[in-house]
């Protein structure tokens, strides 16, 4: 895997980051007026027809896949579906800020599971990375962190219990896309993913409350449905790119972007959405963040030469 190609993952990731960033927002606003499975389905429906019509418009041979998919891909399809609907019923139940800190999980697993299934080597600098971003966000979330251990109401628990399911979910996807697009294209594995979930989430969704969308609720499900379709999109190519842990660890970003929103509506008095409590140090804290995401992302993985001349000396150091 060269620096260019490496690179260009890095920036896929980014861009991951920074629409899922606002993703939480949109969604929480949506659960005012929408259903939660109607959200999922709006969201994989209207990112498989765009997806759809680009392909059978530049590559019809690419729409096979929907006829003789892979069974890891319809594996993996089913845990995104899963995901979704973690995600989203646990967002309906807590705030965006509480979903925001538990979801973390999962790309911390996308992480381990680099390591574990793909052999991925991490250096002393990215190991020391992992360890600052830990800790940053431990600070970042401190408040909603000592929340969770509170005693909080039975929704919640509820709430977070659907959102850890959610994370485990999407890191199962993650680590199964991750070895798909080793044979496949990514953008026509997304054409799959977007588009069994669609079907699966029709006999629960209220067309009654899709119909009495105003123009308003009609361009927020329409930005959903990009955003999903988008961000997901990066995301594959990302994962084909770049390592697995460096992803991992750009897209837990998407929260210090919700933040950032979140102030910017505390100080313009934007009130649709309950702001979580933020001082200097958390911003202090979130510089932390990105100075741990720097390192990983920074640092280059060992490479293989470095590792057989350290297994050498350790040799050489176990036979002294």
């Amino acid at each position: 895997m060269d620096q260019s190609q490496s690179q260009k993952g890095i920036l896929l990731a980014c861009t991951t980051a920074f629409l899922w960033g606002f993703l939480s927002l949109a969604i929480k606003y949506a659960t005012n007026f929408i259903p939660p499975t109607t959200i999922i389905w709006a969201r994989f429906t209207i990112a498989f027809i765009a997806m759809f019509l680009y392909f059978l418009w530049k590559s019809p041979q690419t729409l096979k896949i929907l006829i003789k998919p892979p069974f890891l891909l319809v594996v993996a399809t089913v845990a995104l579906s899963c995901n979704y609907l973690g995600y989203t019923m646990g967002i309906d139940l807590i705030s965006p800020a509480g979903a925001q800190v538990i979801i973390q999980l999962g790309p911390m697993l996308l992480a381990v599971g680099g390591v574990v299934f793909f052999k991925e080597q991490l250096s002393r600098a990215q190991l020391m990375g992992f360890a600052i971003v830990t800790v940053g966000f431990f600070l970042f979330f401190r408040h909603q962190v000592n929340d969770l251990f509170a005693g909080q109401e039975d929704t919640f628990i509820y709430g977070a219990l659907w959102v850890v399911f959610g994370a485990v979910t999407w890191a199962t996807y993650a680590l199964l896309q991750k070895k798909l697009v080793i044979d496949h294209p990514p953008q026509q594995l997304n054409l799959f993913l977007y588009g069994l979930p669609a079907l699966l989430y029709i006999p629960s969704t209220s067309f009654t409350a899709i119909g009495q969308l105003d123009i308003m609720g009609w361009a927020l499900l329409l930005f959903l449905g990009l955003n999903t379709l988008v961000a997901y999109g990066c995301l594959a190519s990302a994962l084909k790119y770049t390592e697995a842990n460096k992803v991992s660890v750009i897209i837990t970003l998407n929260p210090v972007i919700t933040f950032i929103c979140l102030a910017i509506m505390q100080a313009f008095q934007i009130e649709w959405i309950t702001v979580p409590k933020m001082d200097i140090f958390t911003a202090f804290s979130g510089l932390i963040i990105l100075f741990g995401v720097a390192i990983v992302v920074g640092s280059k993985k060992l490479k293989k030469k470095d590792l057989k001349d350290k297994e050498i000396k350790l040799s050489e150091t176990h036979k002294e």
